[in-house]
């Protein structure tokens, strides 16, 4: 069976150009698509109700049929398991803004040069938005620093940290029971634990 997903990320978005390519491509190709999937939800993850829907559904022979890579989700490190796992599972999968990438009718040698194409594709993509997401954050710091509005990173208050830290080290408590009490994350109390330390032995 052919399947095609169509997402967008929010309910006042319009989904219909997404349906239309995928009529066009059928009528295109000659071919007829059993269903179209259609979801309004943030591609965020895959635990998305549609989707999962569509997993579901999908069976070992089948295609899916999606308009671009990042209909499936915007985290990249994802995509690329979630196709691995569509592959392993014998799903053909078409990308209608990029037949270099379609699976369909392919031998598995192809499927496999093809995949190495999509990890690569997509490690570089999200390579790039890293760098975006950094050169953004820098620059609204900069902006910040400017109006003089930037106050760096948040100190994280803990009044009773010196003698809940006592307690840890005299094996009165745990480490759990400490950052449980302070109400930190584990990661959060060791650093906090270097910083006292730090400070006892300069002081």
């Amino acid at each position: 069976m052919i399947f095609a997903y169509a997402r967008v990320s929010s309910k006042d978005q319009n989904i219909d150009r997404q349906i239309q390519a995928v009529q066009d491509y059928a009528q295109a190709k000659n071919i007829i698509v059993d269903r179209v999937f259609e979801e309004k939800a943030s591609g965020k993850d895959f635990n998305r109700d549609v989707y999962q829907g569509l997993k579901i559904a999908l069976r070992r022979g089948d295609t899916l049929i999606i308009k671009e890579l990042d209909r499936l989700g915007r985290n990249m490190e994802q995509i690329k398991d979630e196709w691995l796992e569509l592959q392993k599972n014998g799903v053909d999968i078409i990308v209608m803004d990029n037949e270099l990438l379609n699976t369909a009718n392919k031998t598995d040698l192809e499927r496999s040069l093809i995949s190495n194409i999509v990890f690569e594709l997509l490690s570089y993509i999200a390579q790039k938005e890293r760098e975006k997401l950094r050169v953004r954050q820098a620059e609204g710091i900069a902006i910040a620093k400017e109006k003089g509005k930037y106050k760096g990173r948040k100190q994280i208050q803990c009044d009773n940290f010196d003698a809940i830290y006592r307690r840890w080290k005299n094996n009165e408590i745990t480490a759990v029971k400490a950052f449980n009490l302070l109400n930190l994350s584990k990661s959060t109390f060791y650093r906090k634990v270097r910083e006292f330390e730090q400070n006892k032995s300069v002081n």
